[in-house]
Formats: structure tokens, C-alpha cells, sequence
């Protein structure tokens, strides 16, 4: 899935071929991604049609490009969505889900495999979407309030890198990137938040800003072709990463081979020496 720095590429990628274009034209070709639009395919195309696009935002995973009208377009790239600007004639791509021909005549289109992700319409939302006031801010954000970070984190019983998926807590830190920000802090995703001291709290969102300001400036990670910017280029920093996917592999520290547990659904790497699993909690009788 597209994590922060993927979606901080696609939305500098926006920012500088659609924001000051005026949409055309609107074509649905699926209605699946446009499935949370309040009006339907019909009434997202009809909200679309005619308006300018003045700006693109992110907040977390999530961007929005604000319209004249008061309204923007809100959209998650899901599994495997990709939002691409294209000259007009291009082939259209397989798996195109929905077309916005623009002012200029290029065209931005929505592609996605899987349809996990999807665009709307979001009434009202230029300044911030409603449907994501919930998301905390990033750590790459300005405004993102650090020591309330290391406060909440502090007060929890739940492992650290839950908390560090939590997007009530903190957004956009996705499983690739959780998993190298503990490396670098030599931490076990199982220790729990409470038993953590502010400075290693804070020692954890200074690696996680770093590896993701590091991916973001390699265009971010790129295991297929399902990611790619809004040119269709892919990201190298999959050939930086030091835990994630590296099963088997030796550390760059210690050269112990990197291991990996099932994690939510997903996976967890982790080196076992670097980063010392927590002793067990003993039981009352």
C-alpha cells in the first residue's frame, strides 16, 4: 500500500500539473472507486464538471484537491490506485477507473487494480475534508505537536508499533516504514508504549521523519508497478531499506539474518539482536 511518501509524490505531482486547471470533462468508467461519492457517479460527475482545481493537500494517506466551488475532491489510493497526468491520445491504461480532462487538455486519471482505493466528492471540504477531520497530523506536517505525541504514546498499553500505525495518534507512518524506524531506534515493535521514556519516544518519531523525508527525496518505495508518481515513474528507496523485506538477510549492524512474524494481517521485520524482543509479563496468581 502507498505510504506518506508515496502520497506526498503524487500530490507535489498534482500540485504542478492540475492545480489552476478548470475540469472539462468527467468520465466514470467504473463506478466502484467512486462508490463514497454522497451523489452517486452521477452526481460526482456533475459536481466536477466546470470547476477549478486550486490547490493539493494530504492529510496522512489521504489528498484532496480543492475546487472554487467549496468543494474538493477526496481521494485514497488504496492497495493499488495511482493518480497519473496524461497527454491527451495516451492509451488508455487497463485497469482506468475514472477520467478528468482538464483545461490545458491533459488529463488526470484514477487507475486502480484492486479498487480498494476510490475518489469523492467532498461537500464543503476545501479547507479540510470532514470525512478525515479525525486524522491526526504527520510528522512531517509543521503544525504536528510532537511532545502531545510523546504524551499519548506514553499513556498507552499497546505495543509501539500499533501505536505508531494508530492514525488517531499520528498519520501516514504505514508498515514499511514503521518497521525501519524501529530499526534505526533499536526497537521491538512488541514494547509497550507506557514502559517507553519520552527520550526514546522521541528518539522513534526523529528516525521515523527521517526515513520517510529520505524515501520521499528517492520518490518513495517501489516493491511493483502498482506505485508509481503522476509520470508513472517509480520510486528507489526499496533499495535502501535495512529491515523491511529483508528476511533472511544479515544486519547492517550486527549481521544477524533479519526475521519476520505476522503482524495484522501483514508482517513485522525485525532484527532479533538489535532489537531484543520484550520479556514476558508474569502472571498474578
Amino acid at each position: 500500500m502507498p505510504e506518506l511518501p508515496e502520497v506526498e509524490v503524487v500530490r507535489r505531482g498534482l500540485d504542478t500539473h492540475a492545480v489552476g486547471r478548470r475540469i472539462t470533462a468527467v468520465e466514470v468508467l467504473h463506478t466502484r472507486p467512486v462508490r463514497r461519492d454522497p451523489g452517486g457517479p452521477t452526481g460526482f460527475i456533475a459536481s466536477l464538471t466546470g470547476q477549478e482545481i486550486t490547490a493539493a493537500r494530504r492529510r496522512g494517506k489521504y489528498l484532496w484537491l480543492p475546487l472554487d466551488s467549496g468543494d474538493a475532491i477526496l481521494g485514497h489510493l488504496g492497495m493499488s490506485g495511482q493518480m497519473l497526468v496524461q497527454q491527451p491520445g495516451t492509451a488508455d491504461e487497463k485497469h482506468l477507473r475514472v477520467r478528468l480532462t482538464l483545461s490545458d487538455g491533459q488529463e488526470l486519471r484514477f487507475v486502480d487494480q484492486r479498487m480498494f482505493g476510490g475518489l469523492a466528492t467532498s461537500l464543503g471540504g476545501a479547507e479540510l475534508p470532514p470525512e478525515i477531520a479525525h486524522i491526526a497530523r504527520d510528522l512531517l506536517d509543521d503544525e504536528f505537536d510532537l511532545d502531545d505525541f510523546v504524551r499519548r504514546v506514553r499513556r498507552r498499553t499497546s505495543a509501539i508499533k500499533r501505536l505508531l500505525l494508530d492514525q488517531t495518534l499520528v498519520s501516514g507512518v504505514g508498515n514499511i516504514y514503521a518497521d525501519e524506524a524501529l530499526w534505526r531506534a533499536r526497537l521491538h515493535g512488541e514494547r509497550v508504549g507506557q514502559k517507553l521514556t519520552a527520550t526514546k519516544v522521541r528518539e522513534l518519531a526523529g528516525h521515523a521523519t527521517d526515513v520517510m523525508s529520505q524515501a520521499l527525496d528517492q520518490g518513495g518505495t517501489s516493491f511493483d508497478a502498482l506505485y508509481v508518481n503522476v509520470n508513472g515513474e517509480s520510486g528507489y528507496f526499496d533499495r535502501s531499506l535495512s529491515a523491511y523485506g529483508r528476511e533472511g538477510e544479515g544486519c547492517h549492524v550486527c549481521g544477524t539474518p533479519i526475521r519476520r512474524v505476522a503482524f495484522m494481517n501483514r508482517s513485522s521485520y525485525f532484527c532479533p539482536t538489535c532489537q531484543p524482543a520484550p520479556r514476558p509479563r508474569r502472571r498474578r496468581v
